[in-house]
């Protein structure tokens, strides 16, 4: 199968891409820099600057990853149109591809897997959260919601899509972990707020076989929560972090602080969602690492030994 991935040279798809590979596929990457990607990605993956750019080798499956990093930079106006531009335009970008791959009486894809992302239910507080769960109206669902529905026309071409709408994701040398590890490991880490906020999260490793399992059973269309079965809140993420590293978590940072350091971005730290992959798991997908003891001293040891 040839898999066209955005978003491929990304902290996900630097994973995902090799997977793919060798699982015997052909792999296309949409990067805007071909050349400046090209250390990221096996030698097999064949870089282009566009969707279109593959309109003469057409995919038989798509993966939407693409966006700029939502905890980047202060949330001003301009910023969060950035962050929905950044989502929206590739989206439609691969809505575009299969228009003209129709036009042109060429096969399309049978699927597209789409990032989307836990932001989309917003504050939950402590309420168990599915895929059925009315979302709360703020920026975080309202970019998601954005983002899920410029993959929407492409159910009208016939191409089957799933929504993966994707929790925390920890792995070594990126992702959430990156930012936290520092001050952790000098023992300087500690809560957020009070703590009772939920932190939905997924090992890499198991996000990748998720988005495998989704385009390869033609049965699954629809929004999918990525994250592992067991969500746990700030305060026992920062309490297994620490005991995972041997270090004290004794410093909280308080929610006033965040709130004036970062404006309505504190958000994204304060506020969470007790999410559940209810639909992945119903659908016989098995996780590797389903608690965070797992996945973190599956992610730490090497680490331990250097």
């Amino acid at each position: 199968m040839r898999v066209l991935v955005t978003g491929g040279s990304g902290f996900v798809g630097q994973r995902l891409c090799p997977a793919l590979i060798a699982q015997g596929h052909e792999v296309q990457v949409v990067s805007r820099m071909p050349h400046k990607v090209r250390d990221r990605l096996p030698r097999e993956c064949d870089i282009r600057d566009s969707a279109q750019a593959f309109i003469d080798s057409p995919p038989n499956a798509l993966v939407n990853l693409a966006g700029e990093s939502i905890a980047a930079k202060r949330w001003s106006d301009t910023q969060k149109a950035r962050l929905i531009r950044s989502r929206v335009e590739m989206t439609e970008q691969l809505v575009s591809l299969c228009e003209q791959l129709g036009e042109n009486g060429q096969p399309l894809p049978q699927a597209l897997v789409s990032g989307s992302a836990m932001g989309y239910y917003g504050d939950q507080g402590d309420k168990r959260v599915t895929e059925d769960t009315t979302p709360h109206d703020e920026f975080a669902h309202r970019l998601c919601a954005e983002w899920e529905a410029a993959a929407k026309p492409i159910e009208d071409m016939g191409v089957r899509l799933a929504i993966l709408r994707i929790g925390l994701v920890l792995g070594a040398g990126g992702g959430t972990l990156q930012k936290m590890l520092p001050p952790f490991k000098l023992g300087l880490g500690g809560r957020f707020g009070d703590g009772r906020q939920f932190m939905p999260w997924i090992h890499r490793d198991d996000l990748v076989e998720a988005i495998i399992f989704l385009l390869h059973d033609a049965s699954l269309s629809g929004a999918f929560n990525g994250s592992a079965p067991h969500p746990v809140t700030n305060a026992e993420f920062t309490r297994t972090l620490a005991r995972q590293l041997h270090r004290p978590a004794v410093l909280p940072v308080p929610a006033c602080v965040l709130k004036a350091g970062l404006g309505e971005m504190s958000q994204l730290l304060l506020t969470g969602a007790d999410m559940r992959p209810e639909r992945l798991e119903a659908a016989g997908f098995s996780f590797q690492y389903p608690t965070l003891e797992e996945a973190l001293s599956a992610i730490l040891s090497p680490e331990r030994s250097a």
